[in-house]
This record gives C-alpha cells, structure tokens and sequence, in this order.
C-alpha cells in the first residue's frame, strides 16, 4: 500500500503519546488525568533487574545520570537538588478517594539535616501533558529529612525519629484520606518492619492539591550541580488506593525513536535505544511481509551513542514497508526475557509527477514541551520528509543546566535532551524519512565557530572560550552528537576526520526526484576573534568597541565559511544529476544572509529575549542591521563563494537557526541575481530575532508587500531581497512566550514535474484542519520556480536546444575562457534556450547522466546563428 494510506491505517496504532488539546495548564486544572483509564496499582520490579542505567519504561529520571538500578533498588548516585524519578503510568486523579504510596529507603551518605526524601504527590507542569509534570511537574512533596524531621509541603515538622536510625533501610508510607469540602487528610509513617518508628497527621489539605503525577524525590540542601556521592536509595515502591488512575500506554522506551533515509536504493536506519545492561545491547530489524515479521538484521547498540544501526541494501519497494525494532531485555535469575518493541513504516521514493511536501523545522526549546500541538498540526500535512535542521533541542531543556564532568555523565545529560526531542516528534517522522543536522546549541555552544575541530581554549567564560574557535567539549563527545543524529543520512561525501578526530557527516541525498546536498556550515568556519585584531573587541561574534571602522574584516578572504573540502563538495554535487534528479536543494543550519536588526549600536544580542514585542501595524524604528558573524553572512567573500556555487545548479536553499521565518532571495554582484532561501520559523523562540531594518527615503518595498520588504545589504554588505519576514508579534494568546515570540514551522511543496515551489510559514497557533487567511505569517505562501534560482540577468543566449527524443534531458553550460561550468541544469520538456552572461565560446552538453549518454557541442558562440543544436539521445 502507499505511504498515506499506511499512515492513515497504522497511525492510532502506532503511536502510543496520548493526543491532547493544545491548552496551557493552570496548576491545578491536571485535565490530563480526565481520561477515563481502569485503576490498577504499581508496584516496583527493580528487584528483577540487572544493575544498569535505564531504570524501566515507566519511569522518567530527572536526570538520566543521577539514577540507575542497583543491587536490587533504585539509586540516586548524586547528592543535588530536586533529583527525582516520575512515575509515568500511574498518577492521582480528580475523584475524591483514597491513595497510599509506600516504598522501602535509606540515606546512603552523611547527609545535611536538611537533605530530604519522599513522595512529590498531585504533579502538574506547565503544559497539560503527563510528559510536563514528569520533567517540570510541581507538586506537594511529602517525606523525611535527614535529621529525622517530616517535610509536608512547606512545613518541616519535628519527629521522634532519631536521625541515626535513617542509615537502616526503613519503610515511609503516605496515606491519604478524603475529608469533608474537598479536603484531604495526609498521614506519613515510618517503620522498620512491622515496628512503627514514627507517624505524623496533617489535615485539612485541599484536595485540588492532590491531583496529578507521582515521583520519587532525592532533595539536597546544597547550591552545587551535585556532588558525587551516592544519596538515597529506594525499593519496593507501591502506589495504591481508589484514587489511583493508570494508563499503561505511557511508557517510554527501551526504544525511544527511529530515523532513516533512502538514497540510491539503500536504507539506512538507526534506533535511539536505553543505556541497558550490555548483556541487552542488540536490536533486531524486522519487515512485514506477506502480513508477517520477518528478521532481516540484528544490530549492537553501540555503546556511546546508544544507537543500533543498520543498512539494507537493495531497495526496491514502490509501496510503504512497515518495519519493526525489537530489543529483549533479561530479567535476573531464571526469569523470561522482556520483549519491547518500536514501529513505523519505511515509505516508497516519491514518484516525479507528484508533488512532495517537505516539513522545515528547527529551534525547539522546551517551551511548549511535549509540544502536542506542534505534533498533531504537523502530522496534518501528510508530510513526505522532515527536515531538523538544528538546535532540536537547547542546553536549558529539562531543566539542570548541563553537565560538562565526566565523558559518560555528559554523554547521558547529551541523551535525556535528546530522548525528550523524540518524545515531542518522534510520530512526525515514525513513517518519513528524516533528516537531522545538529547545530550550536546541539553541541552545548551559544555559538560555534568549529575551525576545523579545534579544541576550544580549556579554560574562561563561555564567551571566551567559544570565541577561541574549535569545540568546548571532549571530541568524543561531539563525535557522539554527530553520530546520533546523522548516522542515518547517506555516508559522507569525504569520511577523513578532521580535528581531534571529529568525524564529518556533509553528504548528499537522493531522493525520488530531488537531490539535496546537507552541509555543516558550522564545523569548518573561522572564529571572528582569531581573524579580527584586538581592538574591535569581538565577544560573541559582535564588534564591541564602536570605533572600530575597518571594514575589510568583513569582508575577511583570509576568514573560512564552509571550507575547501565543502565548496568542492559542492562544486561537483551541483555539476551531477544522476539518478534521475530534476531539482537541487540544499539543507544547512542557517541561511547565507544576517537577517536581523537591533537597536542601533548594539555591540551584542544578548537583550534579545527582552526586547520589547510590538502590536500588529506597529513598525519598530531606529534598529539596523546586525553584524552577528554567527551568521553566514560573514564573511561576505566565502558567502559570496557558496551562493555563487550553489546558484549554478539553481539551487534551492532550506535552513534555519535564524529564530525568525523568512524567505530572501540572494544577491552576488547584484539583486536578484542569485536563488531564494526559506529559513524556518523556530517551534520553540528563545531566542526572538526581529527585521525592522531604517528605510531610506528611496526604499521601495515589493509591490503590495509591507515596507520590511524590498531590496538590502545587511550589516555584511551581502545583497539580499526580502520578500517575508515573520517578526514577533502581540497576539493576545496564551502562554505569551510561545505565541508572541513567531513561533511554528514551514512547509515547502516541491512539483517536480511542474518545476513550481511553494512556501509555507505556519503559526503555532493554527489549526492546519481549519485553516484561516490569518494561519500562516504575513507573505506567505510563496510560489517561485525552479528557474528562479538563478536570477543573474543574460547577457545573451547560446543556441536553442532541440532534443527530438529525450524529454527533460541535462544540459552543462561550460565557460571556455574560463573552463568553468556555468550552469547544470535538468532542463523541462524537450527544448531549452541557454543563458550566459558574457560573449565568448562555450562548450554545451546534452545528456542522460545515469546512461552515461552525452552530445557535447564545441567553440558554441552567442548571437552568431539562429541554427538550433539539435540532439538525439538514443
């Protein structure tokens, strides 16, 4: 069957994420808990599980390297604040009954009086999601100091427990009991064994308090991210009573998610798994055929990126396949092995008489986190590939910071942001194939400038270090981050490492019809600092001191952008259309322009966030142009360099970093004389970026478009059109710091056949099903073509190309004075009249690239016949 028809079998099947209404959560509205699901206990099984990292399906650790399984327990290994562990299937309902939550513990180090363990009952988060309240959730948190003391809530109540007795292993119960006007009576006990230690009783807690997630917490009285001493230690956890509510589809793993992609007959697919025992760390790939599973691979789980990765080569298939992951995971003793299993569908190449539609994503801070919203809106459009084109998540995401100690307590902090990703999106690209390229902030960068995989000056602030250029973290680390989130993409072009022995993933991708080059135009590009001379003051990649005014750093020909190995990357990908490619679109983190302003002498962005948002018609005055050399508008002759390139295969470009939806159109020598470029709007603004560049007196927007539109330079000189910009905006809505801040997603329709292009800039805020003239931003959609992407101005044209036998044949346009290619184009149809942009003689191919079949014209002149150059293909 063909891809949308599965996905409209398969979807309700697959995907296990509860589908709720995108609402803000006041704190006690726990609407997530309304669904009505039969009310069953939990009770622990750490007992029969091996010691390791992963600590079950039904549970979530804040952080994943603070908890794991030991001896028989569950194990808090640091001593910091508010480490906890969310129960993800079971939480406290709305009904006004009874609840018990019991669990064995001990205090494992010497302890501050303060340090305390419990119970966190009645957890909501900011968004109305058990996904929110287990990550973000707060709730009251019932349990027992290190000195003995009760902690109920905010009060610290005195106990006859003496502090010596908390090193045994003990066992707390919490009880709760309704009472008269919603009210709720909580009793916390201590035993050792059936000897009851101490007990104490509060009243009168309003029930609306009691409604929500459960979890365990580890709380330490200490300002330290942690200090690294084993804390707490927890067993037999039951959760029990009538006003328990339990939904078993709300587990999380041992398989998290899933990507692949399709390139030249060959699948390569890789599976995001749990930190399990390494008697576990083998998937099995199995395809439904004939109504059957049938094993066609098995995988290790490599044991840094936590991934099992597989190739299958050969493929052919013309409809959806649907595949299936399967990891078994041993019990202790002579117990059965647990089962778990991941599924989607890998769907058919896109045919060249279709149009295909392509999701832009990018900027996803926790904001809106699990992003339910986002999800069900994206999963409307039918998408046929999703493109993650960085920042997919932040260093803020889930809270803690981030952890820089030790390589495999990073490479966890790296991996509970990344697992969050999935949990938002991971249904946007179950059935698609998917790419991702990380970006600055997906290697714990505000910015990047990698310098060829440099190390990073070890020592200073983060601006100092990441403004020495190269990477802050452990190269193995950021071989870690590449491997998981492009392992899947087809092999690099150029596998040598690079510095430190920092792989490279820069690749190409064919793909039905299309052909896209994926760059990293981060990896190789020079640090501004090294390149400017002290006075100029750079930080954070902004001239600081004012009176700095030589500008031939802008320019900067000695700077690096994409490099020497990705120019010729991409020289020769834009010169190939094998596999019968009809179009050409490159993918990069952001765009080759700096579309920004700020008030005027800003010497850094750092006020971003705060700026003030504007009401819809109002026109923010006296910003300018940024000069952020974190853009790749600088430096402005490698910029040049790479729009140059890309134009001569009329190259489409997608990317997005940016914060703010836009689409320009490039400029070399002139305006317009390049291709267009689409960056996404981010899903979740942390970063608000705006245009209301000052207008001169001789400015002139785009015909009925609003003033920000029209011809520029940016703060590099580069030329650029503007023809939409998505800045934020007061809208009215709610949570204000997702809606105002021009927060959503693009969607680009590709008719291969046709040659046309289509924009799209979604809000957040719209409901694709009901779509309104105010759903998308103002200025989309865009509709250009093909040809369009190459708009430098003819100064003649060669001959007309006939070809009697051959439709949509290439044509090569090769300068002989200068023995460059021109152009590469699948032209359209059987005819084609070619552009050149100065007098001479030029060599002129017309062929079928995957045939190897070729007519080449020789010394061809402009204006000196009007005899077409007639070609027969065979």
């Amino acid at each position: 069957m063909k891809r949308r028809t599965f996905l409209e079998n398969s979807l309700l099947a697959s995907a296990s994420l509860s589908v709720l209404p995108p609402s803000p959560l006041s704190p006690k509205n726990a609407s997530f808990l309304e669904e009505k699901y039969a009310s069953s206990p939990y009770q622990s099984t750490w007992h029969t599980q091996p010691d390791r990292v992963w600590i079950g399906e039904a549970l979530w650790a804040n952080r994943l390297q603070d908890w794991h399984l030991h001896n028989g327990g569950l194990q808090c290994n640091v001593r910091g604040r508010n480490r906890s562990v969310a129960l993800l299937t079971h939480a406290l309902g709305p009904q006004r009954d009874d609840f018990v939550l019991t669990t064995d513990f001990r205090f494992l180090a010497r302890n501050e009086p303060a340090d305390v363990l419990g119970f966190r009952v009645g957890s909501t988060g900011p968004i109305d999601d058990y996904r929110s309240a287990a990550i973000y959730g707060k709730g009251l948190l019932a349990g027992v100091r290190a000195d003995g003391k009760w902690v109920v809530g905010e009060k610290t109540l005195d106990s006859p427990l003496p502090a010596e007795s908390l090193s045994k292993v003990l066992t707390l119960e919490l009880r709760g009991e309704p009472k008269a006007n919603d009210q709720y009576q909580l009793t916390l006990r201590i035993r050792e064994g059936e000897k009851l230690l101490a007990e104490t009783t509060v009243d009168s807690l309003p029930g609306a308090d009691l409604r929500g997630g459960v979890a365990l917490v580890s709380h330490a009285n200490t300002n330290q991210q942690q200090e690294f001493t084993p804390s707490v230690r927890f067993e037999n956890w039951q959760v029990t009573g009538t006003k328990v509510v339990s939904n078993p589809d709300r587990t999380y793993g041992p398989l998290y998610f899933a990507q692949y992609t399709l390139h030249n007959g060959t699948v390569k697919l890789s599976a995001l798994c749990a930190p399990l025992h390494e008697a576990d760390r083998e998937v099995v790939l199995e395809l439904k055929q004939g109504g059957e599973w049938k094993r066609v691979a098995k995988s290790p789980i490599d044991p840094v990126s936590l991934l099992a990765s597989f190739r299958l080569a050969d493929w052919q298939e013309t409809d959806a396949v649907p595949y299936r992951l399967a990891v078994s995971v041993r019990q202790n003793g002579n117990q059965a092995a647990i089962p778990y299993y991941y599924e989607g569908s890998i769907s058919p190449e896109p045919a060249s008489d279709q149009p295909i539609k392509l999701g832009l994503f990018s900027c996803n801070t926790d904001h809106g986190f699990p992003d339910t919203d986002l999800r069900d809106n994206i999963l409307h459009h039918d998408i046929d590939a999703a493109l993650f084109l960085g920042d997919q998540f932040y260093e803020v995401t889930g809270g803690f910071g981030v952890e820089a100690t030790t390589l495999d307590r990073s490479i966890l902090d790296y991996m509970r942001k990344w697992q969050q990703f999935g949990w938002s999106y991971r249904d946007v690209f179950r059935h698609v194939p998917c790419i991702t390229i990380p970006d600055d902030h997906d290697v714990y960068h505000g910015n990047v400038w990698g310098e060829g995989g440099k190390a990073a000056i070890p020592e200073g602030t983060a601006y100092l270090r990441q403004d020495s250029g190269g990477y802050k973290m452990h190269p193995d680390w950021v071989r870690m981050v590449d491997h998981t989130q492009t392992s899947h993409l087809p092999d690099p072009y150029d596998s040598t490492p690079i510095k430190q022995g920092i792989d490279v993933y820069y690749t190409h991708w064919n793909w039905g019809p299309l052909s896209f080059a994926i760059i990293e135009d981060r990896k190789f590009k020079s640090a501004p600092k090294n390149i400017f001379p002290a006075a100029a003051g750079i930080q954070n990649g902004f001239i600081t001191n004012l009176d700095f005014k030589d500008e031939s750093y802008l320019n900067a020909p000695q700077a690096e952008l994409l490099g020497p190995r990705q120019e010729k990357f991409l020289q020769e990908w834009a010169a190939d259309w094998k596999h019968g490619a009809r179009m050409k679109i490159l993918l990069s983190q952001t765009n080759f322009c700096t579309l920004a302003t700020l008030p005027k002498n800003s010497t850094g962005d750092s006020a971003v966030p705060t700026l003030p948002i504007p009401p819809l018609g109002e026109y923010v005055s006296g910003d300018e142009p940024t000069r952020d050399m974190d853009s790749n508008g600088w430096p402005h002759s490698k910029r040049n360099r790479a729009v140059d390139i890309i134009r001569r295969a009329y190259t489409l470009h997608l990317a997005g970093d940016q914060h703010i939806g836009s689409v320009v159109r490039y400029g070399v020598d002139t305006h317009d004389d390049a291709g267009f470029a689409f960056a996404g709007p981010a899903l979740n603004n942390i970063f608000p970026r705006r245009w209301w560049p000052t207008l001169p007196a001789s400015h002139q927007p785009l015909p009925g478009r609003p003033a920000y539109t029209g011809k520029f330079e940016d703060g590099f000189k580069n030329k650029i059109t503007v023809h939409a910009a998505a800045s934020p905006r007061l809208t009215g809505l709610k949570p204000a710091f997702i809606h105002d801040r021009a927060t959503g997603y693009g969607i680009v329709t590709i008719d291969p056949d046709s040659r046309q292009i289509t924009f799209e800039c979604w809000k957040r805020s719209a409901n694709p099903a009901r779509p309104t003239a105010d759903s998308q931003y103002d200025g989309w959609p865009i509709t250009i073509n093909q040809y369009d992407n190459y708009g430098r101005t003819p100064l003649a044209y060669l001959p007309d190309i006939e070809v009697s036998d051959y439709p949509n044949a290439v044509v090569q346009v090769i300068n002989e004075t200068t023995n460059e290619i021109e152009y590469t184009l699948r032209i359209k149809g059987q005819q084609f009249r070619p552009p050149v942009f100065q007098k001479g003689k030029y060599t002129v191919r017309v062929g079928e690239p995957d045939r190897d079949v070729w007519q080449e014209f020789k010394g061809v002149r402009t204006g000196r016949s009007n005899k077409p150059l007639r070609v027969t293909l065979g």
